[in-house]
């Protein structure tokens, strides 16, 4: 993938790569719900959800059913692509537990200890930047927060690498696709 210079030290999928990527979920989805990890994650009602590095909202919905009217769901990326594809799933299912927020410079309007759990899945591999993007996950989430990290396009060796780098995360559990971490 030809690099895309931005702001937040992300690469920036181009637009193509990225309406190929969301017709690959909805084609997926269409035959069988691919995204049923999130149901793995415990997520529990009136929670404080933070799906970064949303895309184009394959597990949006999910999200907003597990928390239920209590709770709130954060849909953040980087690709203004992927925040008008979540925007029209809230409209069509009329989810008003979502917000959505376009990242920028490896910060994100979320106030400080809000999250109760965030995902960052099949995106890590993006960031060039890791310690920043790893603050700020930290920043954004609560003391007690998980943070459910999917290795994406990297090896295991490397994504344990950069979390243990940032300083900011432990890691609790590994799962065969995701890591399980906590703030230190």
């Amino acid at each position: 993938m030809k690099e895309n210079k931005s702001v937040n030290k992300f690469e920036k999928m181009p637009n193509l790569a990225f309406r190929i990527m969301t017709l690959i979920f909805k084609t997926a989805n269409f035959f069988k719900y691919k995204g049923k990890c999130i149901d793995e994650f415990g997520i529990k009602k009136g929670s404080i959800v933070i799906d970064y590095g949303c895309g184009p909202g394959m597990h949006i919905k999910r999200a907003s059913e597990l928390v239920g009217n209590e709770g709130l769901v954060y849909a953040v990326d980087i690709h203004e692509l992927a925040i008008k594809s979540v925007k029209k799933l809230t409209a069509k299912y009329n989810l008003d537990n979502v917000k959505t927020l376009q990242t920028t410079e490896n910060k994100v309007e979320i106030p400080d200890n809000t999250g109760d759990l965030i995902y960052a899945l099949d995106m890590f591999h993006m960031v060039k930047d890791y310690n920043s993007f790893l603050a700020e996950l930290n920043r954004i989430g609560k003391s007690d927060c998980v943070l459910i990290l999917e290795d994406g396009h990297q090896s295991r060796k490397k994504t344990i690498e950069k979390v243990e780098e940032s300083g900011c995360w432990k890691i609790v559990k590994e799962h065969k696709k995701y890591m399980i971490c906590n703030p230190k």
